[in-house]
């Protein structure tokens, strides 16, 4: 599968372990990923540890947040929800027109001190929808890659887990899901309208409760469904 649209895919907040996880997947199959961060330096640093797993050849940088929105139209957010919003509004005006923005975030109780197996309630309906209403006018916002463990990001093996994509915008949902097809194991599917995304987010809470009780990385996999529904 060629490069989506020969487009470098900047990750927000991408010095995280789930943002790191995903510069890697994406940096092996042969993706331009530019790392961003509050800090340069630290984008910076992220970037050459990528590359360390991924090969010198890897096209991976790192970079202050604002300048990843400037250089690339393919968005991806991996920051916690409590600084989803605060990050999103000093965004606003380095986004260029036109950008998709894939969303991460699950807004999870652990954020305010609760547990990290239960999420708060959003007032929009989810943190897909908050970023949708924060994003600027124009820029197609898709919920993804939220049931993923960063800890086999991070790692070499196949995943076994599927990806849905829910997003109001066609498109914007084809491009996540061709970006999903590129990590090794992980099926794409569509999952309908951004306000399907509360479900997404609440699956991950589910997981995350899951992992801890069983100590182990589990995943979701949608079964019955035809072959053309995982393209």
């Amino acid at each position: 599968m060629s490069n989506v649209d020969s487009r470098p895919i900047a990750i927000l907040g991408g010095t995280g372990p789930a943002g790191m996880g995903l510069a890697l997947r994406w940096a092996r199959a042969g993706e331009t990923v530019i790392i961003g961060s509050r800090d340069a330096t630290r984008a910076q640093k992220a970037a050459e540890e990528i590359k360390e797993k991924a090969g010198d050849r890897a096209a991976v940088t790192g970079v202050e947040n604002s300048a990843a929105c400037a250089a690339a139209n393919l968005l991806v957010l991996t920051v916690p929800f409590e600084g989803q919003a605060t990050l999103l509004k000093q965004l606003k005006p380095a986004i260029r027109p036109g950008s998709i923005l894939i969303d991460a975030t699950v807004a999870l109780a652990a954020g305010v001190g609760g547990r990290a197996s239960r999420t708060i309630g959003v007032w929009q309906g989810s943190a897909a929808q908050q970023a949708a209403e924060l994003a600027p006018k124009g820029v197609s916002v898709a919920a993804a890659f939220h049931n993923l463990s960063a800890e086999l990001l991070n790692g070499d093996a196949d995943i076994d887990c599927d990806v849905i994509v829910c997003s109001d915008d066609p498109s914007a949902s084809q491009i996540t899901r061709t970006l999903a097809a590129k990590i090794p194991g992980v099926r794409p599917i569509d999952g309908g309208k951004l306000e399907n995304a509360r479900i997404l987010e609440q699956i991950t809470a589910l997981l995350i409760g899951l992992n801890i009780r069983h100590k182990g990385h589990g995943g979701i996999r949608i079964t019955g469904l035809p072959p053309e529904a995982y393209r």
